[in-house]
């Protein structure tokens, strides 16, 4: 009976109707479009100067490495090259915090007399730290590029050192006028990079960088209780500075500003309390970083030279 029913059902099924001569059969729906490889942006960070406040770089550091963030490109001004230097030598957060406890003021700081010298400090002490602490590998040779930032001091140009001695570069980038003496190289007297770029934002597009994270660590001005030449000089440059980063922050991708309040760019005593002031104020900018990595996420063919 089973089978009867089922004869008598596909006698009144309705046969599929037969093409029209001279037409085509009807288009497969259309194959949903590839999806693009991408790649990150190429992230450049950004160091700015700050003396003693520099300490705060670490701290941002440590953050983006326990997130994963691997910047692929580091370029620093004056403390910020130092702090760079490091990085791009291979130290890691915790070697950094490490270094700057175990750090004395007397390892980077010799100071000399003045009638003598157009500076109140040499930084050969600086020159000879860095040099140990990179046992003495060149920008060139770094495994993450290198760039350390400072002034011509006859023409008031900036100039990105991408090559060459690594512990001489930091030195004429740090080299404050009136405080360290200006650093001879290749017969050219060169200063601190931040008279030109407190924090070196283009540079680090120079170099590549299609994102960049800008740390400023600059400090307001503030009443002064005291003429000591140095804190005059130094409280000069962050007028300066002030100025300057107006304009130069507004082409960062993310900034960063650890909040250093009361701390001098003489403090070294406060170094723990910088680097806890930039890991939270890298803290605080993660969500805006990330969303600038996923926006600005490239074309996989269209990767920029390394370095």
């Amino acid at each position: 009976m089973a089978s009867a029913l089922a004869v008598a059902l596909w006698g009144c099924a309705t046969p599929p109707p037969e093409p029209v001569p001279g037409t085509l059969p009807p288009a497969a729906p259309p194959e949903p479009p590839a999806p693009v490889p991408t790649r990150p942006p190429r992230l450049g960070l950004a160091l700015g100067g700050g003396a003693a406040r520099g300490f705060a770089h670490i701290g941002v550091i440590q953050v983006l490495e326990r997130e994963g963030i691997r910047p692929d490109l580091v370029v620093g001004t004056s403390a910020g090259s130092l702090v760079a230097a490091l990085y791009a030598h291979g130290l890691s957060g915790a070697a950094l915090e490490r270094a700057a406890l175990e750090m004395e003021e007397a390892m980077i700081a010799d100071w000399t007399v003045p009638i003598f010298n157009r500076g109140l400090l040499r930084g050969e002490a600086l020159a000879r730290y860095v040099h140990r602490m990179v046992q003495g590998r060149l920008i060139e040779a770094m495994p993450l590029p290198l760039g350390i930032l400072a002034t011509d001091l006859a023409t008031g140009q900036p100039v990105l050192f991408r090559r060459g001695d690594t512990a001489t570069a930091v030195r004429a980038s740090s080299a404050v006028p009136g405080v360290f003496s200006p650093v001879s190289i290749a017969g050219r007297a060169y200063v601190d990079g931040g008279l030109v770029a407190p924090v070196p934002v283009e540079q680090a597009r120079e170099m590549g960088a299609e994102l960049v994270l800008a740390v400023d660590i600059s400090s307001p001005p503030a009443p002064l209780a005291q003429t000591d030449p140095v804190r005059v000089l130094l409280q000069t440059f962050t007028i300066m500075g002030q100025t300057i980063n107006r304009h130069v922050l507004a082409r960062a991708d993310v900034v960063v500003r650890p909040a250093l309040d009361g701390v001098a760019s003489t403090d070294f005593a406060a170094r723990e309390r910088s680097i806890a002031a930039g890991r939270a104020a890298m803290q605080a900018a993660l969500p805006r970083l990330r969303e600038r990595l996923q926006a600005l996420r490239k074309p996989l063919a269209a990767a920029p030279n390394g370095r």
